[in-house]
């Protein structure tokens, strides 16, 4: 199974982005999806593959969190 995850846009340089992910940031290639800072995004295996809307990206935000809560993680509320 693969699972892309959502994520914000920190910095853009060249093809290369820097991804925050809840605190964790990682580089991210931008080659599929132009992308600038402050946008939210999916991430799947090192590649950003979508631009999401500000409605697809607050489902997706309550949906992780949900995710955490359930597992009862470091980021639970």
């Amino acid at each position: 199974m693969c699972v892309a995850l959502p994520g914000t846009v920190i910095s853009v340089e060249g093809r290369q982005a820097r991804v925050d992910f809840s605190g964790n940031i990682v580089e991210a290639d931008t080659t599929l999806v132009e992308t600038k800072p402050g946008d939210r995004v999916l991430l799947h295996a090192g590649c950003i593959i979508q631009r999401l809307s500000l409605s697809d990206a607050t489902e997706m935000d309550d949906f992780m969190k949900m995710i955490r809560e359930m597992e009862g993680g470091p980021h639970a509320v």
